[in-house]
């Protein structure tokens, strides 16, 4: 299982760490500071782990990809090594990998213990100082590789970044295939950077805007298949499906509060107007938060749970407003040229993230949670649906060109230079990521 995996590994790394680093100087300094407005990519060298089969060199593989998606690191080409790793216990001759301008190190070995559990273990070196930063080791089943390299490479970006990382997630987003007037859309869930995707349903019925759980096993999401917008809550691990209720009005599915025990939404009632309500997942019973003239849509917790965010256009077109999650005194925080949409709140609680319609194009940006330093970070033809990584330093989103083609996923981060595009099978729109796993 998915968690026991997270729990055990945590332990393990934690002694280890301590033995691996106790015989050697104290660490160096090291870092990238990434609150700057341009970063540079820190060069760094990722030698295959030293294995029996190809395992390490795969393992290696996908911690380099990690890294260098992030836009913060800058992996050397193997060509370049001068040193060739074969026993990763013993310190790297520093003078070879200074050479290459390689100022991070990361060596490591995958065994297989009696048991059939794979072990891997690794060391982030600073070459420059000539010391240990970080020592780890992992137990898994073999099946769960990936994500080891995953775990790892999150190791490597907070110790050299001081931020938590994200590579340890998943993407849950719709699934389209087929022509543009007939596109067959199934739910589907992959790893953030593509791998182990697999559908979650069989697109029978249209399926809309799935949302992530903070128990991180659960999402909401919109189903067609009575011919009227249902909301479901669906177990991802186990299949096991429970219908909210039929909601008539309802456009996007709701989001969850940080606790998992409410969900926020907007309903579209009798008189044209659609307000925004509360509901407790356990009684199921609704609070009405907003009661205006208007159209109030797409709310969102903020991380401490005390606000929602939400557009209106109460102002006479769509902006975005900030309220108590009682409903209480709604302030408008946007106020640029053009609509705004669908915003989203940082994890972190620092930023509110947002689709803006100005000029022919759609655009991606954020802004503080009080409306000051907005910030677009990406323009299109279409592209919406904003989702924060658990960090809050990355935005995924989907992006739709003009003429037959479909949908794409694509993330940026905050200083809006290292936009990525991720790979999918088919067509995909509506992502929404995942906290970390445990």
């Amino acid at each position: 299982m998915m968690k026991s995996l997270k729990s055990f590994l945590s332990v393990a790394a934690l002694a280890v760490g301590v033995a691996l680093t106790t015989a050697l100087p104290a660490r160096a300094q090291l870092e990238i500071d990434i609150t700057q407005g341009v970063v540079e990519p820190m060069p760094i060298a990722i030698t295959d782990f030293v294995s029996a089969d190809g395992v390490g060199a795969e393992i290696a593989a996908v911690v380099t990809a990690d890294l260098k998606r992030s836009g913060l690191f800058a992996p050397i080409a193997k060509g370049a090594f001068i040193e060739q790793i074969s026993n990763p216990d013993q310190a790297p001759r520093f003078d070879d990998w200074k050479v290459v301008n390689a100022q991070a190190l990361v060596t490591g070995r995958v065994t297989k213990e009696a048991d059939g559990r794979l072990r891997a273990e690794f060391r982030l070196w600073d070459t420059f100082a000539g010391q240990q930063l970080v020592g780890e080791q992992f137990f898994a089943n073999p099946q769960n590789w990936r994500r080891v390299a995953h775990i790892i490479a999150d190791a490597i970006y907070e110790r050299l970044t001081g931020e938590t990382g994200y590579f340890d997630t998943r993407i849950v987003y719709v699934d389209e295939s087929g022509p543009k007037n007939q596109r067959v859309k199934r739910l589907a869930i992959m790893d953030q950077d593509g791998a182990n995707q697999r559908h979650l349903s069989d697109g029978r019925s249209i399926v809309l805007t799935p949302r992530f759980s903070p128990n991180r096993q659960e999402i909401t999401y919109m189903s067609y298949e009575s011919g009227q917008p249902q909301v479901y809550l669906l177990q991802i691990e186990t299949g096991q499906r429970e219908l909210v209720g039929n909601f008539p009005g309802m456009t996007f599915a709701p989001r969850f509060s940080p606790d998992g025990q409410k969900v926020v939404m907007s309903l579209l009632r009798d008189d044209g107007n659609s307000n925004i309500y509360a509901m407790d997942l356990r009684s199921r019973s609704t609070t009405r938060l907003t009661n205006s003239n208007s159209i109030d849509t797409s709310p969102s917790y903020s991380p401490d749970g005390q606000r929602v965010v939400f557009t209106s256009d109460r102002g006479g077109r769509p902006h975005i407003y900030v309220m108590g999650a009682d409903g209480s005194n709604p302030q408008r925080i946007s106020f640029g040229d053009g609509t705004y949409s669908t915003p989203v709140w940082s994890p972190r609680g620092d930023l509110i993230a947002f689709t803006k319609q100005t000029g022919g194009e759609f655009q991606i940006g954020v802004m503080r949670t009080d409306g000051s330093g907005e910030r677009i970070l990406s323009s299109g033809y279409l592209q919406e649906g904003p989702t924060w990584a658990p960090n809050g330093r990355v935005i995924m989103f989907f992006r739709e060109p003009a003429g037959s083609g479909g949908p794409r996923l694509f993330s940026i981060d905050l200083t809006g230079r290292n936009e990525q595009a991720i790979a999918t099978p088919q067509f995909a729109s509506d992502p929404a990521w995942s906290p970390l796993l445990e």
